[in-house]
């Protein structure tokens, strides 16, 4: 079943992403060589409590902690651990709250910079990590370009799909976007991929999660020894980008952005 979420229950929504926004941000800052997963996961607890929100993925089918942090071939979900983030690492932060009764859900990779060192300075060093971060993020916002009011899902899959393709990359099929609300994970599912005439359509006042998940390789998954998250089979790259987005008739409304 989708639910159809009121103004007041969007502006609801709208506050916590503000504030997902700000906790991501912080996250971000903190992905640094020499820190560990659980470093991380940690500060992400602290914001929660700061904020005064509720963490939208502990014990969410038992998962045990706050975020799901996953590092160059680990994909999405896995759980934050002693690993330590080493320089040139990508590392996906995948972060949700509830707030006031609402699940908010953003994710974003970013590169373990060294001291001193740029972005740009990375991105001319690695020319194919920079390309998969840049199609990963640039899938993420054509396909929120084409949310409105009457149009099928398909349309957004198909959009993510090209992007993702033309620029020789691969989608990660077996993980779609999805809807949310009072609940983490609800109707209807947002595939990466698929036809134009494809899926339902959005109404006003649906809210999704787009996520497109890209990989340098095959698009192929085994399960993590952590028995939550994911890795490439063949240990390819991956990037995993989020946005909370809520369906008006003049189109998308990112929820989790300042």
């Amino acid at each position: 079943m989708i639910y159809i979420k009121t103004p007041e229950e969007i502006k609801i929504m709208r506050e916590g992403g503000i504030i997902l926004a700000k906790i991501l941000k912080e996250l971000e800052k903190a992905v640094k060589p020499g820190v560990t997963t659980d470093d991380i996961d940690k500060l992400a607890s602290e914001l929660i409590s700061f904020y005064k929100t509720k963490p939208a993925f502990l014990g969410f089918n038992d998962f045990p902690a706050v975020s799901c942090i996953s590092v160059n071939e680990e994909v999405v979900h896995c759980v934050p651990s002693n690993r330590v983030i080493r320089a040139g690492d990508l590392v996906s932060v995948d972060m949700g709250l509830i707030y006031k009764g609402f699940n908010l859900d953003s994710a974003v990779t970013v590169v373990a910079l060294k001291d001193g060192q740029s972005y740009g300075d990375w991105a001319s060093a690695n020319p194919g990590k920079h390309q998969l971060l840049e199609t990963t993020q640039k899938a993420l916002k054509k396909g929120i370009s084409k949310v409105v009011t009457g149009v099928r899902v398909g349309v957004i899959s198909s959009t993510i799909q090209q992007v993702v393709e033309n620029n020789g990359l691969v989608i990660v099929k077996e993980l779609t976007g999805h809807g949310i609300g009072r609940g983490l994970h609800e109707e209807p599912q947002i595939p990466n991929f698929g036809q134009p005439k494809s899926g339902v359509e959005l109404e006003e006042g649906m809210v999704v999660a787009l996520e497109p998940i890209v990989s340098m390789g095959d698009w192929q998954l085994k399960d993590h020894k952590d028995g939550f998250g994911y890795l490439t089979k063949d240990s390819s790259m991956a990037a995993h980008f989020e946005h909370t987005i809520a369906v008006t008739k003049k189109g998308a409304v990112i929820l989790t952005q300042e």
